[in-house]
């Protein structure tokens, strides 16, 4: 009988979480870390930024339930952060995680921090173009997204169309490379399960109305207004998220309370939309709506055997 040898490889294990904003995210990576002895890293762009916390849904630490959590809140705001930059400083953590014999879960909304670090996307190192940027930065966003589009149909889908530091960056690297950007990576660094929070659309609208509401009350109008105080501009606030530029415009006097909480939900569903555009485009996610399957999801990706999973003595 002829034997058949293959090259037998071990991958180290990431459990990534996943779902629109909203969802329940933070909430079930703490729950499968308390039970499957992990540590979470975050996956948000936003949350990366100091002092971005009430109106980024940031978990708060009593939430985090002892759990360690990583690359939540190391950023200047003033300063912007690229997916190439996450790719390599997730990278790091997951590797300590995994050297400290722990799980780690990957945790988060934004789809590209995810795809650079769990699916291996190698971005682009394009440098900034300021004469570009100059070019781009006096047009509308309108108009910005219709040049995208023009480059790159398939970011034009998933991008952020109201977000004119993501539009432009976007162009600016399509331009520089004269390609859209990247497809996936075909070098597989983790053994990965993805696990989606699925929610109805009805209950999704519900939760992203009680979210925006308890955001006001814990203190994003304070939070706003220690942003303006620290001196940062109010088109950096837009960049920042849908959350502080509408509650600028209130603290300004552009719009009432009830005005604030309609655009507030409003922008957070049509985001909430963009997110679960960009999870399509993935069929390796495991969709569920609840922890018990996630649970067996992952009790059963730990448990099971092959030589691709199990490193040879």
């Amino acid at each position: 009988m002829q034997e058949n040898h293959r090259i037998e490889t071990w991958l180290p294990k990431l459990i990534i979480i996943l779902g629109p904003t909203a969802s329940g995210k933070s909430a079930l990576g703490v729950a499968l870390a308390k039970k499957f002895n992990g540590e979470v890293v975050s996956a948000d762009s936003r949350q990366i930024y100091r002092g971005l916390d009430v109106g980024t849904g940031k978990i708060a630490k009593r939430e985090m339930r002892g759990i360690l959590h990583h690359l939540l809140s190391f950023q200047n705001p003033k300063h912007g952060f690229s997916a190439g930059q996450f790719k390599k400083l997730a990278e790091r953590k997951i590797n300590d995680i995994q050297k400290r014999a722990n799980l780690p879960f990957l945790v988060g909304g934004t789809g590209f921090y995810i795809d650079a670090a769990a699916r291996g996307i190698k971005y682009p190192e394009v440098a900034p173009n300021q004469k570009l940027r100059g070019a781009l930065g006096r047009k509308p966003t309108k108009e910005l997204y219709r040049i995208l589009r023009a480059f790159d149909p398939a970011r034009a889908k998933t991008v952020d169309r109201k977000n004119p530091r993501r539009l432009i960056r976007a162009i600016e690297i399509a331009k520089a490379t004269k390609k859209p950007i990247p497809k996936l990576s075909e070098e597989k660094v983790y053994d990965t399960l993805f696990i989606g929070i699925r929610r109805p659309r009805p209950e999704l609208r519900r939760r992203i109305r009680a979210a925006i509401r308890k955001r006001v009350q814990r203190g994003l109008l304070r939070e706003t207004r220690n942003l303006i105080q620290r001196e940062i501009p109010e088109k950096r606030l837009a960049e920042l998220g849908l959350d502080y530029g509408i509650a600028a415009d209130y603290l300004k006097h552009r719009i009432s309370r009830e005005a604030m909480l309609a655009k507030l939900e409003s922008a957070t569903w049509r985001y909430a939309k963009r997110q679960e555009t960009w999870f399509r485009k993935h069929r390796d996610i495991h969709w569920i709506s609840n922890e018990t399957e996630a649970k067996k999801l992952v009790k059963d990706f730990l448990s099971k055997e092959s030589s691709e999973q199990q490193p040879k003595p």
